[in-house]
């Protein structure tokens, strides 16, 4: 049976056997017999680590340690809310830092950005959605939803979307891109990707963007 904690780009933890390419925590949400008693955060630093570092191993939600949550990939992490580890991520998070800041002066402390994040995503959680946007402000590895639709996440691509599943990316879409979405990546971490920060992408990513066609005039969902 998979433990719960899988996230969504929706911020929401679920459980699913994917483990995906990154780990990370909001501190410690469940009990000891490994069930999530909290769903939103014991720490305002919500972070992006990696699955390896320095040879340290750990047991997956353990009694009295923080609850390991685990991402699809960074883009996903991103969505819900998260940012770069400075400790085993530290070229990450240092870019991150840079972008977010504009590119402009010295880079800000942790915790002004983790005071940012948070007023984002504690809306977010509450079920208080952004102001729609046009997709043509939608960056690379931003996540939007179309309104009125089925739910589906999707994330934005050079010159396609791909809807997100746990397991991967699975089909294509573009659409003209003077229609509004519903973004769920956070306004700050939105800046840190119009600034140029680009998130790594799980693997499917690249597989659905190579079987789009490269003629935009073609909308259609593969």
């Amino acid at each position: 049976m998979p433990l719960q904690n899988r996230v969504t780009p929706f911020s929401t933890i679920e459980a699913a056997p994917h483990r995906g390419l990154f780990m990370g925590n909001r501190g410690r949400l469940h009990d000891d017999h490994r069930r999530l008693v909290v769903t939103g955060w014991r720490s305002l630093a919500w972070l992006i680590c990696a699955l390896e570092f320095r040879g340290r191993h750990r047991t997956v939600m353990a009694p009295h340690h923080y609850t390991e949550l685990f991402f699809l990939d960074e883009a996903v992490a991103l969505a819900a809310g998260h940012r770069p580890c400075a400790e085993c991520r530290r070229p990450a998070f240092r870019a991150f830092m840079t972008a977010w800041a504009g590119n402009a002066g010295p880079p800000p402390r942790a915790t002004e950005l983790d005071a940012a994040l948070h007023r984002d995503r504690v809306a977010r959680l509450r079920g208080h959605k952004h102001a729609p946007a046009t997709l043509a402000t939608v960056p690379f590895g931003a996540f939007f939803v179309l309104p009125s639709s089925d739910g589906t996440p999707w994330i934005q691509l050079d010159d396609c979307a791909a809807a997100w599943s746990h397991a991967g990316y699975t089909g294509w879409a573009r659409w003209p891109t003077s229609i509004e979405v519903d973004v769920l990546t956070p306004p700050a971490t939105l800046a840190a990707l119009r600034a140029g920060y680009r998130p790594i992408l799980h693997p499917s990513a690249k597989a659905v963007r190579a079987s789009s066609p490269t003629d935009p005039a073609d909308r259609g969902r593969g």
